[in-house]
């Protein structure tokens, strides 16, 4: 608390606004102790008082001087309290902008927490946000943006911009040790081999500072997945090989794009999701689950995932028995069906 009361009195001395209070300060006590002095009856803390309504020009009235030397002082010190305050009021607004511009130019570090971070800036980005704010669970979290692009490029209250490219120092100032998900995309600006080299050293680097924050990982060549498996990404996500197995699946079953897109977008229709198993749910059979998720919540059970990164059974047996760290991955209207 000494520390951020230092530095934010640090602050407002290099920005004079410290010296400007200073000046205010002094001219209301002089004020009051000659406005006590010309007049007899009023005492130096009313003098203080009367000095403060008169400089800010509220004029309540209470209090009014009747000797000349009084007036005149009182005067003085209207036209000096407009001066004085306009100067207060444009260096605060002067900070206020100031601060905002840093912002939006990427320029601050963050504070937040628990947050997301995302790597890099292309039409997939602003795509992803959109989906982020469109899911409750998401809608409402931190998004911490790394790019190297002039100024901050969405209109979001609870989006914080950080101009640069991915390193050391840019993902200290997103705050990257107390950051819960990374999603490092690819630069589109640079050829394919270059493009998934740097999203493989990115990968280095954040699972170096904290390898407890989950990383999602955009590739564009399979023949890369291996070196990022070694950063220790924790979820590779390769482009153009989903893009080529859903074009052949829609080929043979035509229509299924159409299905794949609403699950896996919170924006409009059915969602695609993970979900804890309830308790009252824990050893039971896979078919007794299923029937239970869908009647009582009108949600389908495509499979089971071990734990909340662990391996993936699409289509259990119907004997197979769920356990208590077991998540279910659904099909519903809603994230949360009840």
């Amino acid at each position: 608390m000494n520390r951020n009361m230092r530095k934010l009195f640090l602050f407002l001395q290099r920005e004079n606004v410290i010296n400007l209070l200073v000046v205010i300060l002094v001219i209301v006590m002089i004020s009051g102790a000659l406005i006590a002095f010309f007049e007899p009856n009023l005492s130096f803390a009313s003098g203080v008082w009367w000095s403060i309504v008169t400089l800010t020009t509220v004029g309540y009235g209470d209090i009014s001087p009747s000797t000349a030397g009084g007036r005149i002082l009182a005067v003085l010190i209207m036209f000096f309290g407009i001066g004085l305050l306009g100067m207060l009021s444009a260096s605060l607004a002067t900070l206020l902008i100031r601060k905002r511009m840093k912002e939006d130019k990427g320029m601050r570090a963050s504070t937040v927490d628990n947050h997301i971070i995302i790597c890099e800036w292309n039409h997939r980005t602003r795509a992803i946000i959109h989906e982020l704010r469109a899911d409750p669970q998401t809608s409402n979290i931190p998004l911490v943006l790394i790019a190297n692009i002039e100024e901050k490029p969405i209109d979001d209250d609870n989006l914080f911009f950080i101009r640069g490219t991915v390193s050391e120092e840019t993902l200290v100032k997103a705050n990257l040790q107390k950051a819960r998900t990374v999603i490092v995309l690819g630069d589109d600006s640079v050829e394919t081999t270059a493009r998934d080299a740097k999203v493989v050293l990115s990968t280095l680097t954040i699972e170096s500072m904290n390898p407890d924050a989950y990383t999602v990982v955009e590739l564009v060549d399979k023949i890369n997945e291996q070196h990022c498996l070694r950063a220790n990404a924790d979820e590779i996500i390769i482009g153009s090989e989903l893009s080529s197995r859903l074009i052949a699946s829609a080929a043979s079953d035509h229509g299924i794009s159409k299905v794949i897109s609403e699950l896996l977008s919170s924006r409009y229709g059915n969602e695609f999701y993970s979900m804890p198993l309830p308790k009252e749910m824990i050893n039971l059979k896979f078919i007794d689950v299923f029937i239970a998720m869908k009647t009582q919540s009108n949600a389908t059970v495509l499979g089971v995932q071990k734990g909340s990164t662990g391996e993936f059974i699409s289509n259990p047996d119907i004997d197979y028995c769920l356990s208590k760290n077991d998540n279910l991955l659904v099909i519903s209207k809603d994230r949360s069906p009840t």
